[in-house]
This record gives C-alpha cells, structure tokens and sequence, in this order.
C-alpha cells in the first residue's frame, strides 16, 4: 500500500502467519530501505515481501532497491508496472520467489513468459490501481488460460472471500484495504476511520487522480482535483485516499494480530457452512 504500509506491518503479519509486503517507494529517502531491511530481519526469520513498482520507478532507484532485495535476501518480490523479466532473471538464483501484478490475460501470459511464480489476478473493485474484470470472471480465467498460480486480489477484506475466492481457483488470497484499518499502520487516524466508516457505493474508480484508473473514496477528491480535504493542493494518495470496495465489511481498527484472526475463524465458518 502506497505511502501507508511500513515495517512495522510486515514485522507483524509475519509472526502472525501471513505473507506482509510493502512497496519499496515507501523507503523515503532511499537509504531508508537498508535501514528497513535491517529493522524487520533483526525482528523476524519468517517470510515477507517487497513489492517493486517497475514502470513507476526512477531506473536508478529500481536498481538501487533490487540490489538491497537481493542483498537482504528477501523471500518475496511482487513487481507491477512493467516487463519483470530482468527482475526474475536475477532474483531466480537468489533463491526469491517473484509474483507480478495484472488485471488481464494479456499482461497474464506475458508474466508468464517472464518466468514468475504467480500471478496477482487484480479484480475490480480493488483498493488503488485495478482492473475491471469481476472477481467472478478474473480467476477462473486466469486459472484456466495459465500454468502457474493465481493469487487472488480485490475486495477481499474476511475469510468469507478467501475462501470464495479459493472456490474460483486462486490459491492465495492478496489483501489491501482490510490493513489500511490495522493498529500498525501509517494511515492517517482520519484515514482508517473513513474506511470503517465507508461502504462499497462511496468509492469511485477514476483516472483523474494518478492518470490510470485507481480507486478511491469519493469524499476525498476534490471537485476538479484541485483543493484538498485540508484546504490546500490535494497530494495523491495523500490527501486523496485509496480503498476498495472491501470497505464492505470493514467495521473497526485492530491490530494485525486481531484481523488474522478473524479471518481465519471467518474462513473455516464458512467452509463448514458450505458443507452442510
């Protein structure tokens, strides 16, 4: 999550058992990142992720994190925006796994040829950057047209969709704006309280903020894009905040520890509900 995930996330989701990433950009100045590194490898010897933004990245920058990723050993890449061949071609003998992010069958197979792990299947109605293609549609396609795995990604906030979105084919679960709402991360109170506070029908998909079609809750953008919520130039993802329409379910601020929980009790109430 841009700007708002952070360390201390990835230091908690992965002693609580999930896989807990954050984008490289969000290393400000880049000599944070080695600090970052540090800090969570000092805290944890379980998995986590980096995820490297490549079309939206200075080259320079790109490098610089990649080398840090391979210098640290991170387990996990998941790379956006751009051809991940290079990435993959030298993170393979470094032993890092790497997923890539779509929201089609078209950049799917290319990832493919590219020599991924997995897939990130990026359905509508996900938080910040996402396709149009209904959950309903998007994984079982993938899963069909596609030797290697799927990952799910998009409006899933509780155990009830992962295990729907199992049931479609995917064989992780990528959730966003579920942890926007979670004690350790670096969102704005306001900002975690207008996730609880939001449901599906206030967040609107538009390509006036960044330019690509993204995400956000309505009452944060400015009309025109121009003043923010604070009164002065609205910042993207700053001022004018990202979210899916997993704000669905989302009713109040916990720490990571708590969310896992529940959905993980949430998960297996719904497979036994299945069942009978």
């Amino acid at each position: 999550m841009f700007i708002i995930s952070n360390k201390e996330m990835i230091v908690a989701a992965a002693e609580a058992g999930v896989l807990g990433t954050m984008p490289s950009l969000n290393a400000r100045p880049k000599e944070r990142l080695k600090e970052d590194l540090e800090w969570i490898r000092a805290r944890t010897d379980k998995p986590f992720g980096i995820n490297l933004t490549i079309g939206l990245t200075p080259p320079e920058r790109l490098e610089y994190d990649f080398a840090l990723c391979m210098e640290y050993k991170v387990p996990v890449l998941i790379t956006s925006y751009g051809n991940p061949t290079p990435l993959v071609q030298a993170a393979k003998p470094n032993g890092t796994i790497v997923f890539h992010d779509v929201i089609n069958l078209k950049h799917a197979k290319k990832a493919e040829a590219a020599g991924v792990d997995a897939i990130i299947g990026v359905a509508a109605g996900a938080g910040g950057h996402a396709g149009k293609l209904s959950p309903y549609a998007l994984y079982p396609y993938l899963r069909k047209h596609l030797s290697i795995p799927v990952i799910a990604a998009g409006c899933i906030s509780g155990g009830e969709q992962v295990a729907a979105s199992f049931a479609l084919g995917a064989e992780l679960a990528y959730m966003g704006t579920r942890f926007i709402a979670a004690e350790e991360c670096a969102a704005d109170p306001a900002y975690k309280s207008a996730v609880v506070e939001a449901g599906p029908e206030d967040i609107v998909y538009t390509d006036k903020v960044s330019g690509t079609h993204a995400n956000f809750i309505a009452k944060t953008i400015p009309d025109g894009i121009v003043k923010g919520i604070h009164g002065g130039e609205a910042k993207q993802w700053k001022d004018i905040w990202s979210a899916g329409h997993g704000v669905a379910t989302i009713d109040s601020v916990k720490s990571i520890e708590q969310i896992i929980e529940d959905i993980v009790r949430e998960y297996h109430d719904t497979v036994a509900g299945l069942a009978r």
